[in-house]
């Protein structure tokens, strides 16, 4: 790296959030969504504004480990769910592997899928099912919708 710069963990082309960032600020937004508060309420209990809450979402603004540390408590998690099903593409994105210090051409990202609010709101849904019977026979009606060659 060039003497005087600092690596900012941007991706190399134009400021763009790394998508480290972007991944962990989804996994926040997924835990927050699925406990059903706000982003107003998150914030209120990290001691921040809800706008921070959506800058850290979006990957906008990096989240710092003592944060970090401060969102996994509030939303009972541990601060491994942040990092969960990271696809190799993302992880290839690291400051270190962007720097240089691994050998990885930058991939493109691919937001998951799995993070859409309607799968979010699915979810939820599909816990407020009080009948354990029901819920079982929802779950094999979806797979088998969903099954291939249907």
């Amino acid at each position: 790296m060039p003497r005087g710069r600092k690596p900012s963990g941007r991706t190399a082309s134009l400021g763009h959030p790394n998508p480290i960032d972007i991944h962990v600020g989804q996994r926040i937004r997924l835990r927050r969504t699925l406990q059903g508060v706000t982003q107003q309420k998150l914030g209120s209990m990290l001691g921040i504004t809800f706008q921070q809450v959506q800058k850290y979402e979006r990957g906008a603004n990096r989240v710092g480990s003592s944060r970090l540390f401060d969102v996994a408590r509030v939303l009972e998690v541990p601060i491994s769910f942040f990092f969960d099903e990271m696809s190799q593409q993302v992880q290839a994105r690291s400051p270190s592997r962007l720097a240089g210090f691994a050998e990885t051409k930058p991939l493109a990202f691919e937001p998951d899928p799995t993070l859409k609010r309607e799968t979010l709101e699915l979810v939820r849904a599909y816990y407020r099912i009080k009948d354990p019977k029901l819920r079982k026979r929802v779950f094999e009606l979806t797979k088998s919708l969903a099954a291939p060659g249907k």
